[in-house]
């Protein structure tokens, strides 16, 4: 199961918390984070919690975003290496999904500080400006890989 812990400005958007009691993500990756930008095109933001990658998106249509966000999730496991097992029992795991308000202020942070700096680079295409934000150093990241894509290729070969 994908928990998806969203900002209230992004649950206006996608739909009210639905997490029942007792039930836990069941992802490789753990939970994920997400916000809303809101440009023109409004744009999904996805940050996992343990490696701080991020994930962008068109949000439109909304009410499809969170499939949509599992398959870009499964092809950005792919680019960064995920074998092809992973990658397909990542995506069985992320069929069910449950929206939850976020948690870790750290992780929001960071989705702030992504949001900052996405915003004095609009003019980059979204596959660029994803790269782009994976590769730039994270606080919480200092001890241990930097940055996100560091992070997230550490995970994948645990």
């Amino acid at each position: 199961m994908l928990i998806l812990r969203a900002t209230k400005k992004l649950r206006d958007r996608i739909g009210a918390p639905d997490l029942r009691v007792g039930e836990q993500s069941t992802t490789a990756l753990g939970e994920w984070y997400a916000t809303r930008f809101a440009w023109r095109l409004d744009v999904l933001l996805l940050v996992n919690e343990p490696t701080l990658l991020p994930i962008l998106l068109p949000l439109a249509p909304a009410a499809t975003a969170l499939s949509r966000a599992a398959d870009r999730i499964a092809a950005t496991m792919a680019t960064y290496g995920a074998d092809d097992a992973m990658i397909a029992d990542e995506v069985e795991q992320m069929r069910t999904r449950r929206i939850v308000p976020t948690a870790n202020r750290s992780v929001v942070g960071i989705m702030t500080e992504f949001t900052f700096l996405a915003d004095h680079s609009r003019g980059r295409d979204l596959d660029d400006l994803e790269a782009w934000l994976a590769a730039t150093p994270c606080s919480p990241l200092y001890r241990t890989h930097t940055t996100p894509k560091n992070a997230f290729r550490h995970q994948l070969a645990q």
